[in-house]
């Protein structure tokens, strides 16, 4: 019954959603003739340091920013919120282990490189309240396309439902879009979950349970951002 509900929610969101646009009167044309700004969130949770054919995720996920940011248009402000990264000494503070290494800024590559390379893995896994935190301060004050990436190799373990939230956000922020990218997760529950909070901000929902398949994801979020660029440039 729960699953058929939930079905039903994502079934019926497209109309609610479109009509909720047409009241805020900030059209997706409008939105993103602006650049967009990029923010990665990427999981630091304990499970991250499970190895796959010899090498943690976590050193993966490493592997294929290292690769791939560099590609990323320069004319776009990037940044970097991790998750996971501290044990606390409670559950209640190891939810609330999320920061903003990177503000978002224009040449923020070799930033972004560093600050992954200076964390390991440790705790849980706040995904609602880290989006609550990006969508809250991580953008400032910024009027166009806010464009998050959320990485993470599991479901919410905060007692949050990222899909619950986004669905709010939804209704009166269509100026942020939600890509998830799903690494190397069995649990049917939590991928329903993290394909609710892509879709219904009108983000991506992706797959991976290998490196390649990784690299694959990535490079085609990173192409799509050379795609806007290169639309707006005609433009001018």
């Amino acid at each position: 019954m729960r699953k058929l509900i939930f079905l039903v929610i994502l079934i019926a969101l497209p109309c609610l959603a479109y009509e909720v646009f047409q009241q805020n009167e900030l059209p997706e044309d409008k939105i993103r003739s602006e650049n967009e700004k990029l923010l990665f969130v990427i999981d630091f949770s304990q499970s991250m340091e499970e190895s796959l054919n010899g090498e943690t995720k976590i050193d993966m996920v490493k592997s294929v920013m290292e690769k791939y940011l560099p590609e990323i248009p320069s004319s776009i402000p990037t940044g970097l919120r991790i998750y996971g990264h501290k044990c606390g000494f409670t559950a209640y503070h190891a939810c609330k282990a999320s920061e903003l290494t990177v503000p978002i800024s224009l040449n923020n590559k070799d930033n972004i490189i560093t600050k992954l390379s200076e964390f390991s893995p440790r705790g849980m896994t706040p995904i609602t309240y880290s989006l609550k935190q990006a969508v809250a301060g991580d953008f400032g004050d910024y009027k166009g396309l806010k464009h998050i990436v959320l990485l993470t190799d599991g479901g919410e373990n905060c007692d949050e439902s990222p899909c619950k939230y986004a669905i709010e956000l939804s209704k009166f922020r269509p100026d942020f879009i939600i890509d998830v990218i799903a690494f190397n997760i069995g649990e049917q529950d939590d991928l329903e979950q993290l394909e609710c909070t892509a879709l219904v901000t009108k983000g991506k929902f992706y797959q991976a349970d290998t490196k390649s398949e990784l690299m694959d994801i990535m490079g085609r979020i990173i192409d799509s951002k050379k795609h806007v660029e290169a639309q707006i440039h005609t433009y001018h």
